[in-house]
């Protein structure tokens, strides 16, 4: 297969999937091999994908494909999440604009058949994303959390649950969504940052001694006030506990009492207590007990009990409320007050917090949530980076008990049923039924309804890792890829969904759901911001596939993904994006060297005798030293692939291919490929040997970050599946173990040969001097230098000569020697320009000096820093001293 000069990334993309799929590649079976398996976060049915998903899917292939050519049987499986409250904010928003309908004029009923209509035409958008950004995962596997089989261990778990006393009806607090007219979980919410006001307003004692100033952000709850509280430590307030106020606007009589909660510090020092709208007040009003009056309706509007705010919208009510007590003259000040208001993520209404007759799930000091911490304290599970275990486990140390039911109709309707004329609120008068007919008869009636909630989505994704796997029913998939081994996730879903899944796992297959926990950055824009629609801020990362291919952005965010928790991304600009852009031209790089190695090879290296796969045995120092880099590049990808830090592997992984390999291996191969030099540096056989071993297992380092650039290259190289035994690369064996070419003495003297052919380019280009002159080299490793001379002088263009040559040429000291160009004859000009780049170069030694003398003059550091570091920092302060001196007496030579 002959490569085109120009790699072209969605061409080749496109072809290289096509072919995996075709062929199974990723098809996985339970063996004899050791599992490796990787449930996927699923994304909701109504995503696209964002940079977010775009790093999580970089992490999970990378491991994946890694773990495959280790020889695992790896399974990546699929799926998508039903997404109650997304999913039918969508339908709703296209139906009103289609139809000019609500759900309520359609029903529940073909509201649903819509939503799954909506489902099947486009809920697999993200699916194709994924496979755009050349995931393998098993997609015949492909899950949904309302398929038939999931559904079916979803009433498994709530049958067994509500059994055990785990589920129950009763009031609690909850986060209110007005736009959806249900309860939603805290991950739902957007908390954003706003500047508002702190009105302070007079409460007037109903004896006419006087009022009490209370401050508030929200003075239209005023109306449902039962009471006014202080802290009982605060002396300003105690001679007036026990007395009774006359709520303003309303005329109640309200009591003001003492309570710990209250913060004497914020505002006046005394709150006013409205138990039904906020949660503090709620829990304040339980200790109290005092009356709980609504005023603010689910729908956000002022309710009987406001009384002539009745009807308006809570913020309407607000401004009046506010301005007839400035008319009454019991508004004492205005303050201005930056605050967090939360906001539904989906419907934009501010969040109402009220309380509700839900269904809930016990948490705390159960064996559910002990067995999770257990699994957390014990090790038995990892998290990483290490600290996330202490934030789960002081989380789930205080968790409270979990509302599990929605106001919706999309999602799983809780399967619990009672008789018409029963009290809802009293849980005896439910029971639980997977079918009516069961609910029935074990209601005794046909006069029946079942609750119209839905569960919430955590409930049902709490079940993944087994639920994927076939349970509830008996599975060779279970038995074999269960305990998954990596969980990759966000932060933000730590607590609602992690800990879940933790807690099922345990309770119901009686064993951890992952070994490891990997929490993967947050991707942030150029200033730090999360990225969010909202903003403006965001990234298309398909956008940028379109750009510069799935490989490169895969490169790019790998070489962010380590164990820190934000990377910061630049915007597309003028069609350019900075840091893909510098992922695209790596490939680009690695096409183009690949180019070279395949035009250079007449056929493949021969196998070794016995048909073992071919392994070069190298003579020559520059091919001693590029197997050793390539072995020591082959242990740094692999270490930072086992500790997650992929950010150290892609690093680990340009510089070898880049640098080592292009920059110096690749260009000294050019003049020992067109003519065989001295013996000692190694002829074309032995080049051409080295440089197909060297492309062939940097292929392999490199496929599991850049899939389908390198699995063109790899097919295109000759001898390159017959030496692997495979049709493709993802199936080749990953490198592991090259220790047999470390050779630290071959990259001590191949430096040498580095750092001198620097120096000479260096003083070429500085000093505008013409190629092709003698380069004069006072040097301690003559022999090295001789051997690689060929080398040298096809790199610098420069005539190489052993020796000290004229005292007044171009001087570049380096730890290797005393490197020196003849000087033409200078005009004042070039004396000056020398002389400011020799003045220049003393700066910087006497900056490196300082700290160096700085560290080893401080006693502590000689105590205690390890041996070999200590005589490395002084062989530097040597080598830098003694640059100097020369850089000082030329500098003396040109009247410095």
């Amino acid at each position: 297969m002959e490569l085109s000069t120009r790699y072209e990334p969605q061409e080749a993309e496109a072809a290289i999937y096509a072919q995996w799929l075709e062929n199974h590649a990723f098809k996985a079976t339970p063996d004899s091999r050791t599992p490796y398996c990787i449930t996927i976060p699923p994304p909701n049915v109504t995503g696209a994908l964002h940079m977010g998903h775009a790093l999580n899917h970089t992490v999970m292939d990378t491991l994946g494909r890694w773990k495959r050519m280790l020889g695992f049987n790896v399974l990546i499986l699929p799926g998508t999440d039903h997404a109650g409250i997304a999913t039918q904010a969508v339908v709703e928003k296209k139906i009103r604009a289609e139809q000019r309908q609500t759900r309520y004029d359609l029903g529940r009923e073909a509201f649903i058949g819509k939503v799954w209509e909506w489902k099947e035409e486009y809920g697999n958008k993200i699916v194709s994303q994924m496979q755009r950004l050349g995931c393998g995962y098993d997609w015949d596997r492909l899950r949904f959390t309302m398929d038939e089989s999931y559904v079916e261990a979803i009433l498994t778990v709530f049958e067994q649950l509500y059994a055990d006393g785990y589920i129950y009806i009763g009031e609690r607090m909850v986060n209110w969504s007005p736009g959806f007219q249900s309860v939603i979980s805290d991950i739902e919410i957007d908390n954003r940052e706003e500047d508002g006001s702190l009105w302070h307003l007079r409460y007037p004692y109903t004896d006419g001694s006087g009022y009490i100033v209370v401050a508030t952000s929200r003075p239209e709850t005023l109306l449902g006030d039962t009471a006014v509280a202080v802290s009982p430590k605060d002396e300003r307030y105690k001679a007036v506990l026990g007395k009774t106020i006359t709520l303003p606007l309303v005329g109640r009589e309200i009591p003001v009492l003492a309570d710990d909660f209250v913060d004497a510090a914020f505002g006046t020092g005394a709150v006013k207590i409205t138990p039904f709208h906020d949660p503090n007040d709620y829990e304040m009003g339980n200790r109290h007990g005092l009356e709980r009056i609504e005023v603010i309706g689910p729908d956000a509007k002022m309710t009987a009990n406001a009384g002539a705010y009745a009807g308006l919208d809570r913020f309407e009510a607000r401004k009046r409320i506010v301005a007839d007590l400035e008319e009454l003259g019991l508004l004492e000040k205005i303050e201005p007050y930056r605050h967090t208001v939360p906001y539904c993520d989906r419907s934009g209404a501010v969040i109402e917090p009220r309380p509700s007759s839900q269904w809930f799930c016990k948490m705390g000091g159960t064996e559910l949530v002990d067995k999770a911490i257990g699994a957390a304290r014990d090790g038995s599970i990892r998290f990483l980076p290490e600290r996330y275990r202490e934030l789960y486990l002081r989380w789930m140390e205080n968790i409270r008990d979990w509302p599990i039911s929605r106001q919706l109709w999309w999602g799983h309707r809780l399967p619990v049923w009672r008789k018409t004329d029963s009290n809802p609120e009293e849980a005896s008068s439910w029971v639980f039924a997977r079918t009516q007919a069961e609910a029935e008869a074990k209601l005794g009636s046909t006069e029946i309804l079942q609750s119209d909630d839905v569960l919430d989505t955590w409930f049902s994704s709490a079940l993944w890792p087994f639920a994927t796997l076939g349970w509830p029913q008996e599975s060779s998939d279970l038995d074999y890829y269960y305990p998954t081994s990596l969980l990759s996730t966000a932060q933000e879903i730590l607590y609602l969904w992690v800990a879940r899944m933790i807690m099922t796992g345990e309770r119901f297959i009686g064993k951890k759901p992952f070994d490891d926990v990997y929490i993967h950055a947050t991707v942030l824009d150029e200033h730090g911001r999360r990225m969010s629609k909202s903003k403006g801020n965001g990234i298309d990362p398909v956008e940028l596939i379109d750009l510069y291919g799935a490989d490169a952005l895969r490169f790019a965010l790998a070489r962010e993904a380590g164990q820190r928790q934000d990377i910061r991304f630049k915007p597309v600009k003028a069609g350019k994006q900075e840091q893909v852009e510098q992922a695209r031209n790596f490939a680009n790089k690695i096409w183009n060297a690949s180019r070279f190695v395949m035009m250079n090879l007449e056929a493949p290296p021969a196998p070794t005798s016995g048909g073992a796969a071919f392994e070069p045995k190298p003579e020559a120092l520059v091919d001693r030293w590029i197997l050793s880099r390539l072995a020591a590049t082959v242990e740094l990808v692999n270490e930072g692939f086992a500790t997650y830090n992929l950010d150290d592997a892609t690093r680990a992984l340009y510089e070898f291919f880049w640098s080592d390999f292009c920059d110096w291996y690749v260009e000294a191969a050019k003049p020992r490929l067109a003519a065989p030099p001295a013996p000692a540096s190694g002829g074309a056989s032995e080049t051409k040997d080295v440089l197909w071993f060297t492309l062939e297992r940097a292929l392999r380092l490199l496929h599991p970050i850049l899939p389908h650039l390198t699995e063109t290259l790899w097919q295109a190289l000759p001898g390159a599946k017959e030496a692997a035994g495979c049709d493709f690369l993802m199936q080749a064996a990953y490198p592991t173990e090259l220790a047999h070419y470390r050779d630290e003495a071959a990259e001590a003297e191949w430096e040498a040969v580095q750092e001198i052919t620097a120096a000479i380019r260096n003083l070429q280009a500085v000093n505008n001097l013409k190629k092709g002159g003698e380069a004069f080299v006072e040097t301690a490793h003559p022999d090295v230098l001789a051997a690689n001379r060929s080398i040298i002088e096809f790199l610098t263009r420069f005539t190489l000569v052993l020796g000290a040559g004229p005292s007044d040429g171009y001087l570049q000291p380096t730890r290797f020697g005393d490197v020196r160009l003849p000087r033409p004859e200078a005009t004042p000009e070039e004396l000056a320009a020398e002389k400011g780049r020799i003045e220049g170069e003393l700066l910087k030694i006497e900056k490196d000096l300082e700290g160096l003398n700085k560290r080893l003059s401080d006693p502590s550091f000689a105590e205690r820093a390890p041996e070999a570091v200590v005589t490395k920092t002084r062989t530097q302060q040597a080598e830098l001293l003694d640059k100097q001196a020369k850089l000082t007496e030329r500098l003396a030579q040109l009247g410095g």
